[in-house]
């Protein structure tokens, strides 16, 4: 039992750098308030560091730049290797997994070891791997690294322990499987051709023995030479010379004549009879032109020849299509006896691989499907049906079908969604699929025992949403929705309208969802929402849409001549709902004149629409532009279905909806929410506006949004030095950190008694003299910044400019004026303005480099110019004591607040949760409130009153007052929860679904059920009140309400920044889960913020990670790993125990099919195949040593589960061998103990047989 108790507001450390910031919130005006007399709050913490593990569970999706493929006949599992250096193992659904080089080479060729679970790899370094397949997680068992020549081509033949390997350099190396050591058998290129060749043949680019004889191995070179080299007699039998270049070789079962593909889009057919010329050449797909010239074809880059029992052989290849038809898409074409079938693809094909009954390459294939790798699909294709239709794919393969551009995560899901999603998608599905299995079934898969439901949302470039069940760490399409159809469709614009259009208009930014109601909402990238409600009847409906002006002017209309110090405060936030409904266009701001709102990009459907059952649109909202520039993109969204509001946020401000009444209730700019209790001093702006087009940074196309090309952002810097005398000072300010606090302090607002400098300085400029982005003057050099620059420090002019630690806006001010700023001893009391530095940085997008700056990576996740500003937090933001005030009141009595103006920044809504609390600390009980976080760290709470009854509800007025700031800390603010003060976490109240569309049922009228977390509905005295966890980029909090008192707080990272933060359940408990730009996931607990885990998983390396990174309950979270792939991990101790049970198992032990009898007359004409033996030709006692230069050995370096599993696979076996050795070995003994007793007997026996002869050798006959 851990006992938390309540801190004084106001309390502060005696250090200003205290590693813990300040408990005190304060009032909304950042004065301190007392509190009263502290209690106890007896919270049972049972979270541990014990409980916490960080794995990776799986990864779904198509891999990513696919390279290689292999099939393994017997087990029936499929390979397929990457350019990053994964393995993906796929088998019947649920089997799926996934390995990744350490290397992160390329892998070139994959080379199962039939029906004896391993998998050997081949990569770009040069480097043969082998896998072992029989445990759940695949580990490495050898390495063999070649240090001279390149690997260009593996073959292992099968049931064989040596593999054959082909290189650059022409030659041939035979590497053994079970010791991975070289052997010194080579077959090298100068004894492969004719000694009066006098050119190289090239690379290696097949390998393969003969299906007569395993002795005769077939040499394919690039040049179009080719050889049959003697394994036995280390010679060749012969030698082809080809004009064309050579890409692949293909035997007939019987080993009498194989198929060659060529560059020339040809196929020629060779017979071992005769080899100086093919006796078939064919250009399937080239035509003879009018002067009867063939025409130019493509190079078949690869051709398999199977032969049938009951039909014609089949001849598969890809390309070879003529040049002169351009556009045409990628084929596979299959030739079964006269009939050619070309198949199309979406895209070109990587590799393809028949799919036979049998593994001997000696016997009649008996093709049945054809599995073709895409780049960005996989296809089987049943050969077995005569119009080869494909099989239906079980795995989630097309995640990437339109590019990702949001995911949500949802455990715990209610049991009946899944279902009822399945059954309405399941009627969209597609048709004309195989009815066979599908073909690739190997390897066992169970339900566990540790599964829930769970539910992947994910929301793509072309507005479509997608449903996944991701129960028990598989993925499952559900349900597909487009947004698009809520939309007319839009018309090719012309001239200043086409350059704002997307090219995705309908692209998916974020999406909200209520899996108890079921109603969903889509955020998209033209500052437009979408609310949809579920039902399982189709209706006529029409759309509803509202047009919402969100645009702040206030500072744009006061002339800096008019008392240009004066705060701008606003009283509009005490409006009532009614006035701001009545004017929705502009409410909370001055709108100059000439301002003209502009028409939404795209129209929504103003007619009847017939819609399906499932999700159906019933409300639209679209953000206005002003000016012809369009609207900035919404960065906030939350919805709540037991009040019927919604509401979202911009960089401009926020505005409530009533999805209900179809009305807006609240439409208000940032700097109207504060009302009289703004903590800032906000300076006006000169009228000398900058109009620079906002559509740059708003509608810049979804390239930048999900794109993995490296952009190159400018961005300048306007540095301010300071002036003074000392150069101590100057020195003491270079050297301070970047997230210090830094003021600049003003006495008074009145301009006339500020001191002559800034008098002077103000006089000579119009317009305020901080610019940030884009309003750099003067001169300025380029300088090249390195990417793995610390990401948040820029060194401009000696001065520390921190991206999270620019330049203030306003100036903390409380209710009775502007208050003094604290001030470290010694720092000069103001800057003077110098030529700012324009510094050109390279922020690539890309997913191999980090990014240079959080600003920059907010704007590319985001989509507008959001501003953090941390160093007006220290421990004591806003209260010091009345001695530090007199001791600095000289240096004080010389600033002024010239620094804190600022030009372009705006204060933007970065987190938004609606939920029962108390909107005042006077309230004695909770009320709705909707609780605002913004991009300075400010929390803003507006309580709201919201009739109770049906028919209230829907006719009378939601009223809300916006209350003013609660707390402030540091960074963005990204996440709010609520706990009760028994430490459990409290749920949004929501609404019970109800289908709006169900025929009326006169005995049960369709009323609305609504379901309440109330804070005292776990608490005997409800007057205690509740917690609320507030998490920014940098800091943590815990707060007691309605007192507003800081209970804890955390300083979660000084170097780095919090990209997600969310408060989940684990073991039984809640933790705050938080995953930072460095790469570090961590782990709070709660209430008391003590660290449980910090772990440094994935370096921020692309801006897809940051915008698809979510967490969710039981420990686990996802993203996007690559542009076609999702990663799951967890963080869950219990997951990560229970991991290996949920796992499909990769190996089953299946009895390898015997080999066909070939009879006597086969066997005895056929050759002599069976009386090879490799290992008494490749093994050391008669091939010798390779050379130790040639390959390097490197031992596996698996886990402890794989060692395990290694020891208990091949250590084992040795072991079963060993003790047959023995048991043989006592049963010779016991063999020879008889023989020795045997002998014993027979010579007793001779002995007497020579007694008798010697005793009867005088008798006569008659004698005996």
């Amino acid at each position: 039992m851990k006992k938390f108790r309540k801190v004084l507001d106001g309390l502060t450390t005696s250090s200003p750098g205290g590693s813990i910031g300040s408990p005190s919130c304060g009032s909304a005006a950042g004065t301190p308030t007392a509190t009263p007399t502290p209690k106890e709050i007896d919270v049972q913490e049972t979270l541990v560091s014990e409980n916490f593990q960080l794995c990776k569970t799986v990864r779904h999706g198509f891999p990513y730049q696919p390279t290689a493929l292999a099939f393994d006949p017997v087990q029936k599992i499929l390979a397929i290797g990457s350019r990053t250096g994964g393995i993906r193992i796929l088998g019947r659904p649920g089997v799926d997994c996934y390995c990744q080089h350490e290397s992160g080479a390329a892998v070139l060729h994959l080379q199962f070891l039939i029906n004896e679970g391993a998998l050997v790899t081949a990569c770009a370094d040069d480097t043969l791997h082998l896998w072992n397949l029989r445990q759940r997680r695949p580990a490495v068992l050898h390495s063999l690294k070649f240090n001279r020549e390149r690997i260009t081509f593996c073959h292992l033949p099968f049931q064989s322990k040596w593999l054959y390997v082909g290189t650059e350099r022409g030659n041939t190396h035979i590497v053994n499987i079970e010791s991975f050591i070289l052997s010194g058998y080579v077959i090298m290129w100068n004894k492969a051709i004719e000694l009066s060749t006098k050119t190289h043949p090239g690379p290696v680019v097949h390998l393969s023995d003969s299906p007569k004889d395993e002795g005769k191995l077939l040499i394919g070179f690039e040049s179009g030479t080719i050889v049959q080299w003697d394994l036995r007699g280390k010679k060749a039998d012969f030698r082809i010379y080809y004009d064309e270049a050579i890409h692949s070789v293909g035997w007939h079962h019987e080993g009498k004549q194989f198929m060659c593909s060529h560059s020339d889009g040809s196929l020629s057919m060779w017979n071992l009879r005769n080899t100086t010329r093919p006796f078939q050449v064919t250009f399937p797909h080239g035509k003879i032109q009018k002067d009867g010239k063939k025409e130019s074809c493509k190079p078949i880059l690869k051709v398999e020849y199977k032969t049938s029992r009951n039909s014609e052989p089949f001849v598969i290849f890809s390309g070879g299509l003529s040049y002169d038809k351009a556009g045409r898409r990628p084929t596979l074409t299959i030739m079964h006896g006269k009939a050619i079938t070309v198949l199309e693809m979406d895209y070109p094909i990587v590799e393809f691989m028949a799919l036979c009954e049998t593994p001997y390459n000696n016997e009649v294939q008996e093709p049945y499907a054809v599995v073709v790798l895409l780049e960005k699909d996989l296809i089987v294709v049943d050969l077995t049906q005569s119009n080869f239709p494909v099989f239906e794919n079980p795995y989630p393969m097309d995640i990437h079908e339109s590019p990702v551009t949001c995911t949500a995560y949802f455990a715990d899901c209610p049991p009946d969604i899944i279902p009822i999603l399945y059954s309405i998608g399941a009627k969209h599905k597609k048709t004309g699929y195989s009815q066979k299995e599908w073909p690739v079934a190997g390897g066992l898969w169970t339900l566990g025992s540790h599964t829930y439901p769970e539910i992947i949302v994910t929301g793509h470039a072309d507005g479509s949403i997608k449903f996944w069940d991701a129960s028990a760490i598989t993925l499952q399409m559900l349900y597909k929705l487009k947004t698009s159809k809520a939309f007319e469709k839009p018309k090719p614009a012309e001239g200043r309208a086409a350059e704002l259009v997307e090219e995705d208009p309908f692209a998916v930014q974020m999406v909200s969802w209520c899996p108890q109601s079921r109603i969903f909402c889509v955020v998209g990238i033209l500052a437009h929402i979408i609310l949809y409600r579920f039902s399982k009847y189709d209706a006529n409906t029409q759309i509803v849409s509202l047009e919402v002006r969100l645009q702040c002017e206030t500072e744009d209309v006061i002339s800096p001549s008019e008392n240009e110090n004066n705060p701008c405060f606003s009283e509009s936030g005490s409006q009532s709902p009614q006035t701001q409904h009545q004017h929705p266009a502009s409410p909370g701001s001055v709108t100059p004149e000439g301002n003209k709102d502009s028409t939404p990009c795209i129209k929504v459907k103003d007619r009847m629409v017939r819609v399906p059952p499932g999700y159906q649109a019933e409300l639209v909202i679209q953000l206005l532009g002003v000016d012809g520039e369009p609207p900035q993109q919404i960065t906030s969204l939350d919805i709540n279905s037991a009040y019927g509001l919604l509401a979202f946020g911009n960089c401009n401000g926020l505005a409530v909806v009533d999805y209900m009444q179809k009305t807006i209730l609240l439409c208000m700019s940032t700097l109207d929410l504060y009302g009289a209790a703004d903590p800032y001093q906000r300076l006006t702006r000169s009228p000398r506006r900058n109009r620079q087009s906002t559509s740059e940074v708003c509608m810049r196309g979804l390239s930048n949004f999900y794109s993995d090309s490296k952009k190159r952002i400018r961005t300048s810097y306007q540095s301010l030095t300071e002036l003074s005398d000392n150069q101590q000072s100057i020195d003491m300010e270079r050297s301070k950190s970047p997230t210090s606090v830094h003021y600049s302090t003003s006495l008074h607002n009145d301009p006339r008694i500020l001191p002559e400098p800034v008098a002077s300085l103000r006089a000579s400029h119009c317009s305020p003299v901080f610019y940030l982005l884009d309003n750099v003057k003067g001169p300025g050099r380029k300088l090249s910044l390195p990417t793995d620059l610390k990401t948040d420090l820029d060194h401009v002019n000696g001065h520390c400019t921190s991206p999270t630690s620019q330049p203030k806006p306003r100036v903390p001010m409380g209710p009775e004026g502007p208050r003094l700023t604290r001030r470290g001893a010694g720092r000069p009391p103001f800057r003077k303005a110098q030529s700012a530095a324009c510094m050109e940085i390279s922020l690539p997008v890309s997913h191999t480099e980090g990014y240079a700056s959080r600003r920059a990576m907010l704007q590319q996740l985001h989509g507008v110019s959001m501003y953090s500003h941390d160093e007006h937090h220290t421990t004591a933001p806003y209260c010091w004591s009345e001695r530090e005030s007199r001791e600095n009141s000289f240096s004080r009595s010389r600033s002024s607040s010239v620094s804190s103006i600022d030009r372009d920044t705006k204060e933007a809504i970065t987190t938004l949760q609606f939920g029962e609390s108390f909107g005042r600390k006077s309230d004695a009980l909770p009320t709705p409130c909707l609780w605002v976080g913004t991009s300075l760290g400010v929390v803003l709470l507006i309580p709201m009153s919201i009739p109770t009854d049906d028919e209230e509800r829907m006719e009378e007025t939601v009223t809300i007052g916006p209350s003013g700031m609660v707390l402030m800390l540091k960074g963005s603010v990204l996440h709010f929860s609520f706990l009760d003060c028994m430490g459990a976490l409290i749920q949004s109240p929501h609404e019970v679904w109800r289908d709006l569309n169900a025929p009326e049922d006169p005995d049960r009228p369709r009323r609305r059920k609504l379901v309440h977390f109330s804070p005292s509905s776990s608490q005997d005295n409800y007057g205690e009140g509740h917690l609320a966890v507030v998490c920014s980029e940098r800091q943590a909090k815990v707060i007691l309400m309605p007192s507003q008192s800081c209970l804890f707080v955390h300083n979660i990272t000084e170097s780095s920044f919090v990209l997600r933060a969310d408060v989940v359940s684990v073991c039984n408990s809640v933790c705050l889960a938080c995953f930072c730009a460095n790469g570090h996931i961590m782990t709070l607990s709660l209430p008391s913020l003590r660290p449980l885990m910090d772990v440094n998983y994935l370096p921020l390396t692309d801006m897809r990670i940051a915008r698809t990174f979510c967490f969710t309950n039981g420990g686990q979270a996802l993203y996007l790993s690559s542009p076609t792939e999702i990663q799951r991990i967890t963080f869950s101790q219990e997951m990560f125990d229970n991991l290996q049970e949920m796992l499909g198992e990769l190996f089953t032990p299946i009895e390898t099919p015997e080999a066909q009898n070939r009879g006597f007359l086969k066997g005895f004409f056929g050759g002599n195949s069976h009386n090879f033996d490799r290992e008494e030709l490749f093994g050391e006692a008669s091939a010798g040593k390779a050379s130790r230069n040639l390959a390097q050995h490197i031992p596996g370096q698996a886990g402890m589960e794989g060692m395990k599993v290694a020891a208990s696979g091949v250590v084992g076996d040795l072991a079963r061998a060993r003790i047959a050795l023995d048991e043989r070995g006592q049963r010779l003994g016991e063999l020879e103990d008889r023989t020795a007793l045997m002998m014993t007997g027979a010579e007793t026996f001779s002995k007497h047989a020579h007694e008798l002869m010697l005793k009867c050798k005088d008798k006569k006959w008659y004698q005996f």
